[in-house]
């Protein structure tokens, strides 16, 4: 009997590898013109649809408060002249970082796996 929860069939961990299938896929995608992509089962959604859209409410990343972390004055200070919330510009300048290295670690396994 499968489990939703086993391991083998759901994941919580969002930074697993991709496997050879995935990236071949992805490849095969990313090699197609837009003109090849059959959208028949999928049609594209109207402007109004787009009108009313909002960012799922109800997803909260976790966080985590660390204490021991150094920043050189400098950059302290560039951070603290932007706002009073100079902790969540730390946090959104980290998260771009690790969403462009993800991005590049992506395209580099695309382009060794062929």
């Amino acid at each position: 009997m499968n489990n939703p929860a086993d391991k083998k069939h759901f994941s919580l961990d969002t930074n697993a590898p991709l496997t050879a299938q995935q990236l071949a896929e992805i490849a095969t995608l990313n090699a197609m013109s837009d003109d090849e992509i059959d959208f028949s089962d999928i049609p594209p959604l109207p402007d109004e649809f787009w009108q009313n859209a909002v960012s799922n409410p109800f997803y909260t990343p976790t966080q985590t408060v660390i204490t021991n972390v150094s920043v050189d004055v400098d950059i302290l200070q560039w951070l603290k002249l932007k706002g009073q919330n100079y902790q969540a510009c730390i946090n959104t300048i980290l998260k771009n970082e690790m969403l462009r290295e993800r991005e590049q670690t992506t395209l580099q396994n695309l382009n060794h796996e062929h």
